[in-house]
């Protein structure tokens, strides 16, 4: 199952568009989920705010009735089902996601406050989330073909790649994996390039076995010299989708998300995937 959230804004509405299609890819059911105050969905008609309980209720049934509207003009195929969840809309979703192969938000929902470029919902489940995650700021204009991975060479980079090959294998799509090499830790140009030659020689250990793997999925890589943040925001500026790792190597004992996967929630132009688990056969569950 793929859940999508949803609260009227255009930003969630984009985020079923993206959802939809790939509960089709998988073969899975789309369930769309909406959240508004416990009290009001549970209210009967003895309560004191009954009248305020129905309005509200009937706002959350438009949000829900627009969103299965567009998965099923976005994917005729769909099998879609809707849920009006209680609770505040992090804790709600957050609670499905046991149950999800993949959890789907837009970037900025209605709540959100000018000049932030991911709302706090979206924030929320991405660093807290027991399944993976993929956050939708816009649509891209028509598909390129191509989804960005990044990776640091680090143990935590296997579910990452797990996730994209799976990912260019469904959609027949070139797969580019990015690796970007801290530049500051190069203390001469000599350093520097022996360096660059151990990374690529790095990168190429840890493709080595999914290549095998998908062996029709075409492999692009790169290793740049840059920040990771600024490296694959310019890789990922035109892909269908970039992909990275919730915590990546030098992630913190007991901190959800690092700092990498922090900045491109912000800084990220097309759908993004938080990565946090395998499937353990290297397909999207």
């Amino acid at each position: 199952m793929i859940v999508v959230g949803v609260d009227g804004s255009r930003p969630a509405l984009e985020a079923v568009a993206w959802a939809a299609r790939e509960a089709v890819l998988r073969g899975r059911k789309l369930l769309v989920a909406h959240a508004m105050p416990a009290w009001a969905r549970d209210a009967t008609d003895k309560d004191r705010y009954a009248g305020v309980a129905r309005w509200m209720r009937e706002g959350a049934e438009v949000v829900l009735t627009a969103g299965v509207d567009r998965a099923r003009r976005e994917a005729p195929s769909v099998v879609v089902e809707q849920a009006l969840l209680g609770g505040d809309s992090r804790a709600a979703l957050l609670k499905l996601a046991p149950e999800a192969e993949l959890l789907v938000v837009g970037s900025h929902g209605l709540g959100g406050f000018r000049g932030l470029l991911v709302g706090s919902v979206a924030q929320g489940v991405a660093g807290h989330a027991a399944c993976d995650v993929v956050v939708v700021r816009a649509l891209p204009r028509g598909s390129r073909g191509e989804i960005v991975a990044g990776v640091d060479g680090s143990p935590a980079g296997e579910p990452v790649l797990a996730f994209a090959f799976a990912e260019a294998d469904l959609r027949k799509a070139r797969l580019r994996v990015v690796h970007a090499w801290r530049w500051h830790e190069a203390t001469s140009v000599l350093h520097a390039s022996s360096g660059e030659e151990d990374e690529r020689r790095l990168l190429g250990e840890v493709l080595a076995g999914w290549r095998e793997r998908y062996p029709d999925v075409e492999v692009v890589t790169e290793v740049v010299n840059g920040h990771p943040v600024e490296v694959l925001r310019d890789a990922a500026g035109e892909a269908d989708l970039l992909v990275i790792g919730s915590r990546g190597h030098g992630g913190v004992t007991g901190l959800i998300m690092g700092s990498v996967s922090q900045a491109m929630l912000h800084h990220a132009r097309c759908p993004l995937a938080v990565i946090r688990s395998s499937s353990g056969d290297g397909r999207p569950r």
